[in-house]
Parts: C-alpha cells; sequence; structure tokens
C-alpha cells in the first residue's frame, strides 16, 4: 500500500488558511479529528469520487447523505439543466416548489403543510419557534449527543461535529440561549418525565433524532419514541422529529414509517435537496398556519423555494419511489457491516441506508481511517459520524470495499495498537 499523491490538495489546503477559518467551511472537514490534510474533490460518478490529483474513492459520505441516488444521477442532472436553463432563482413562487411540497405531504403523513427553507439548520431553527409560538412556553427539550444544527439554542450537549472536537457548547451562545434548553440522554424515558414532571407548564417541544445519526448510529429503544409522543400529548407539548438525515434515506417515509410513530413538526433536509442546498419543516395544519403570512410567527428565506433545488429534490424523490430502492440500501448496508463483522475489534450496526461502525480504541480508527483513504475509500473523517450508502454502491463497489477493509485492518494490526 502506497499513500496516494495528495500535492494539489495539500497545495489547495494551505491556500484555503490563509483566507478561510481552518481552511473549511465546515469544521469536521479539516481532519481535526483524524490528522492530515484533507482531500480536495473535483468530481463524482456514481459510487466514486475523485480528488485534484485524481485519486479515485469509493465514496460513503455521499456529501453526508444528500446523494441516495449517487453522484451525477442522469435523473437529478438533466432536472438541474433544465431548472438553470430556466433561471436559477426568482426570489417568488414557482410550479416546482408547489410540486414538491405536494410529493412531501403525500409521501409523510404527519406533514400537512411544508416550508421550504435552505438548510436542516435553518429547519430546525423555524420549527422550534414556531412550536414556541404555538405552545406561548419557552423551553424545549432536546437530546445528548443529538445534533439539529449550528443555532444557539441547539449547541448544548450536541453531537456530530462538537463531538468530534469535544466541545460541550459553543463561544458565542449566551446564557440566556443555553438556558432554555434542557437536555436529557437519548433513550431515556424516565429522564425525560422527571424533565416534564418539574418543567412541564414552560416546555415548548421535543426535539430529537429518531435514530441518533450523529453519534455514530444510535437506535431508538421500543419504548423512547412512543414514549415521547406519550408525554407531548400529556402536557400539549410540541414533538419535533429532525429527520434531516434519516428522511427519505431509511424508508420512503423516514423514521416514521419505520417506528409508526407521528411526530407533530418534522424536519428535512439532504436528500429532498438531491444535492443541492435545501431543507424544510412541515406538520400540522393548525401548527404551520401560524407562520407568517398567514400567522405571527415568522419565517423568511431569499433562496427558499429555490427552483433548481426543488427541480434535484423531485427527481430524486421520484427515483426513490421505484419499488426495490429500500431494499436495495438496506441490502448494501448490511452488507457492508457484515464485511466489519469479520473483525472483532469492530462492532456494526446499521439501518436502511445508514451505518455506523466504531472500534474498541480511538486511535485504531484515526489509522483505519488514513489506511482506507490510501486503499481508495472515503470515509468521514470522524469517529462519530455515520456511513451512507447510495444505489449506485453495487456488488463491484461492496467487493472493492472488502478488499479495502482488510487491506486496512491488516495496517492496524502491523502497528498492533
Amino acid at each position: 500500500m502506497e499513500p496516494k499523491n495528495c500535492l494539489q490538495s495539500n497545495e489547495l489546503f494551505h491556500r484555503a488558511q490563509q483566507v478561510i477559518p481552518g481552511g473549511v467551511n465546515s469544521p469536521v472537514r479539516a481532519f481535526g479529528a483524524v490528522g492530515g490534510s484533507p482531500r480536495f474533490f473535483s468530481h463524482g460518478q456514481g459510487a466514486y469520487i475523485y480528488d485534484v490529483d485524481n485519486n479515485q474513492y469509493i465514496d460513503y459520505v455521499c456529501s453526508w447523505g444528500p446523494l441516495i441516488l449517487g453522484h451525477s444521477h442522469p435523473k437529478v442532472v438533466n432536472a438541474i439543466e433544465k431548472a438553470t436553463h430556466k433561471g436559477a432563482s426568482f426570489g417568488a413562487p414557482t410550479s416546482i416548489e408547489v410540486e414538491l411540497a405536494e410529493l412531501i405531504t403525500k409521501i409523510m403523513p404527519s406533514i400537512d403543510m411544508v416550508r421550504m427553507v435552505n438548510s436542516g439548520t435553518e429547519a430546525c431553527m423555524s420549527a422550534i419557534r414556531l412550536a414556541r409560538g404555538f405552545t406561548k412556553r419557552n423551553k424545549i427539550v432536546k437530546f445528548s449527543s443529538c445534533y439539529h444544527g449550528h443555532t444557539d439554542s441547539l449547541l448544548v450537549k450536541a453531537g456530530s461535529g462538537l463531538l468530534t472536537f469535544g466541545i460541550a457548547g459553543s463561544a458565542g451562545v449566551t446564557q440566556d440561549s443555553a438556558e432554555q434548553t434542557i437536555v436529557a440522554p437519548y433513550n431515556d424515558i424516565d429522564a425525560v418525565e422527571d424533565i416534564f414532571n418539574k418543567h412541564h407548564a414552560d416546555i415548548a417541544a421535543i426535539i430529537v433524532e429518531p435514530i441518533a445519526a450523529n453519534s455514530n448510529l444510535i437506535l431508538p429503544n421500543p419504548n423512547f419514541l412512543p414514549g415521547l409522543r406519550k408525554i407531548c400529548d400529556k402536557y400539549n407539548s410540541i414533538l419535533i422529529f429532525d429527520e434531516v438525515i434519516t428522511g427519505f434515506r431509511v424508508a420512503l417515509g423516514g423514521a416514521q414509517e419505520l417506528y409508526n410513530v407521528r411526530a407533530d413538526l418534522t424536519c428535512l433536509g439532504k436528500v429532498i435537496g438531491g444535492g443541492m442546498p435545501v431543507g424544510a419543516f412541515g406538520g400540522r395544519q393548525d401548527i404551520m398556519q401560524l407562520l407568517a403570512p398567514l400567522g405571527p410567527v415568522y419565517q423568511a428565506g431569499t433562496l427558499s423555494g429555490n427552483p433548481v433545488a426543488m427541480a434535484a429534490g423531485l427527481a430524486t424523490i421520484q427515483e426513490l419511489q421505484q419499488s426495490d430502492t429500500y431494499t436495495q440500501l438496506s441490502t448494501t448496508s448490511a452488507e457492508v457491516c457484515k464485511i466489519f463483522s469479520k473483525y472483532p475489534q469492530v462492532s456494526a450496526r446499521h439501518i436502511g441506508g445508514l451505518f455506523g461502525f466504531s472500534f474498541t480504541n480511538e486511535e485504531e480508527f484515526k489509522l483505519f481511517f488514513h489506511a482506507m483513504l490510501d486503499n481508495g475509500v472515503y470515509l468521514a473523517p470522524s469517529a462519530f459520524e455515520a456511513g451512507f450508502v447510495s444505489t449506485a454502491h453495487d456488488k463491484q463497489v461492496l467487493s472493492e470495499t472488502a478488499v479495502a477493509i482488510e487491506k486496512s485492518m491488516k495496517v492496524l494490526e502491523e502497528v498492533a495498537i
């Protein structure tokens, strides 16, 4: 195994550090948790991506989830090209945003109405504001290690990038913002009941990742999501499911379809943009109608519902409606975990188009990550992130992955951590 030539990536990273904080536009990309310098990518096709030094990698990041059909899927590319030729943005209503909204409300029974935004962070931020406006209460309950974007009140014991860097919060978040957030352990319904016993009169909402995908894939206990639904019903609080990752990825109807628990409000993103910047939040009609211009809860966005993103999302979801899509995605995730199961120092789990794996020793992950890069596989540069598969990850890709894992495990054996 020879380290790949990364001269152009290294040069770009050096240049980027002069003009972009940390050289990256999202912290986990900086390789801070694994060491070394990030790869700069030039293009992708199917299950593969190529860096600026023309190295090829099997991609298990998939742009952190949106590329469920793989890179440069012909139908998505065609939809983007057609939309772009008509105009990139109008700041005014278009027919395609109506079409995508109709499709989302048809697929997800808990969503009567939906508002398009531009990111998952914006979706979660807006859903919480709406829940507070509806209930006329201030506090929210979230769960340790769950990540809902970088809004002030949600950067309290968050997962994902914050776990990667060992940060419990963020500078710049005021104490007043933090005090409006109550944190409970994920999967601990008793702790949630205790919180509501003490603070129910002021709790507007519970926000939760129904599957904790920002903490290396933690699945909910059987009583957890139904228990949250019962507590919210009992105390007239709003249940918000953050399905930015799980929406359209673990099932067509998201985690709510898998677990048969309906949220009052649902946050979406990633897949519904087909790789373009997008987010959405939706839910019960009586709650959604409080949004301006119908009601007093204000939310707006210049590029919300932008036709290029709507076209990409619509083409993606229409393709996902093929009958065998989720069987294929689940089988692929299971096969990846089956490969990992051959090695006793690794534990792996999967659901739908998501998988997670972890080593007993953190240093092993760092070595494994770089060994996999050298063997042509791109994984998330953090031990806390889930892995993503696409419909383009076929048997040949899985066979190549198995070979890469075997070679990378031998590197760990040689180092003998």
